[in-house]
């Protein structure tokens, strides 16, 4: 089970109080960035509803395998994201990777 769809999700809480117009701004950015980016499949910006999990949000998407996850990470528009803002703005985060 090493090859085939990867689906990547990235659950964090923002520096902001959830629904403010620094956190809606940051979903939509998010959104639009990483979207765009060729290799990136089924992207969705998700909003936490249970209160038994710590994180806010959820930014999820898949890529068709192992060589388009790794060019996403090495995507210089993902890079920058991270840098500029990811890094900048959300306070705590976890990713979770798994083969579909």
């Amino acid at each position: 089970m090493d090859t085939g769809t990867i689906r990547h999700m990235a659950l964090f809480t923002l520096k902001y109080p959830a629904e403010s117009q620094e956190a809606l701004a940051f979903l939509k950015d998010g959104e639009e960035i990483l979207s765009a980016i060729p290799v990136v499949r089924q992207f969705e910006a998700l909003r936490q509803i249970s209160s038994k999990c710590d994180y806010d949000y959820c930014f999820s998407m898949e890529f068709a395998g192992q060589v388009e996850y790794d060019a996403y990470n090495n995507d210089p528009a993902h890079r920058a994201f991270v840098a500029q803002r990811w890094e900048t703005e959300v306070a705590k985060f976890q990713e979770i990777d798994l083969r579909v």
